[in-house]
């Protein structure tokens, strides 16, 4: 399958538990000419589904807004609980520009989506990053404060008004559809099952409360495993390395008698991301991409 215009989209919904509705919803990507499903993973403490796709722009957005339509039949967010922030059956959609396409054309791409989603299933939706309307709008964590619980009455204020609808949808909540650069989603765990360390441990590393660059965090109780998580998002792993945050993470823990047990990537990470974190561990001089095998064979 050769695409020409490459687009990878990253939508999130908010089922991680029951498999037989996850599976209906990644059906929307399966089988359809000009989209590849890549990855999809569930977590059951976060109760979300993050699908990894890609394809050419206009049959990707007709199968995300499928995968729209099946979310909010299938998901009630009035009896939905988990430990991730969440706004929406379909709580983020995200296109990316990968090849032969450019960010306004994924702009572009974001708002004819938010469009038909309304238009197809009336699931109302903010613009968020690169295809924000405005700029209070283009922080993901700003747009879903308040959550599903405190929406309804967060779209009444003028400057909160969806840009897609008037209102939630009453069991399906309202979608952020934006644009923006790759991003690793990158998990640390802990050995503690104190929900009040990771989340300080989140605050000290996090950009927004004078961390690292690049860097969003918070707290997560894994109930089940009996751990605390610190969940992030590195918007730029260019500009700030996987390493980094993870040895300030191991830095910060220190000082609550806390250790880091382990880390996990969800869904898909571009292979410079680890490359520089394993040329930083192994201390690598003079290291270059066109040393890994896979990508010389993939030219």
């Amino acid at each position: 399958m050769a695409f020409n215009k490459i687009v990878q989209c990253v939508p999130n919904f908010s089922e991680g538990r029951d498999l037989a509705k996850i599976d209906k919803i990644v059906e929307a990507f399966r089988g359809k000419e000009g989209v590849k499903l890549l990855d999809y993973s569930n977590d059951e403490d976060h109760n979300r589904v993050v699908v990894t796709v890609v394809g050419e722009p206009e049959p990707l957005k007709q199968a995300v807004v499928e995968a729209m339509g099946t979310a909010s039949q299938l998901i009630d967010m009035t009896t939905h609980r988990g430990q991730h922030p969440r706004m929406g059956a379909t709580d983020v959609v995200p296109f990316i520009p990968i090849q032969n396409i450019t960010m306004e054309e994924c702009v572009a791409l974001a708002k004819e989506t938010a469009a038909l989603a309304f238009e197809k299933h009336g699931v109302p939706s903010f613009l968020y990053e690169k295809a924000a309307s405005a700029s209070h709008r283009e922080n993901l964590a700003e747009v879903r404060k308040g959550q599903f619980e405190g929406m309804a009455e967060k779209v009444k204020e003028e400057k909160w008004q969806p840009d897609f609808g008037t209102d939630i949808h009453p069991t399906a909540g309202i979608t952020a559809i934006g644009a923006r650069m790759p991003l690793v989603a990158f998990n640390i765990n802990l050995d503690t099952n104190n929900l009040e360390i990771a989340n300080k441990i989140a605050k000290n590393v996090r950009f927004l409360s004078g961390g690292l660059r690049y860097c969003k965090a918070i707290g997560i109780d894994l109930a089940d495993r009996g751990q605390v998580q610190v969940s992030m998002n590195m918007t730029d792993f260019t500009k700030t390395p996987l390493y980094r945050v993870f040895e300030l993470v191991k830095i910060e823990a220190k000082r609550y008698g806390v250790n880091v047990v382990g880390s996990e990537v969800i869904g898909l990470v571009p292979m410079e991301a680890l490359i520089s974190t394993a040329e930083y561990y192994l201390g690598i001089e003079v290291f270059s991409m066109d040393q890994i095998l896979e990508k010389r064979i993939m030219e």
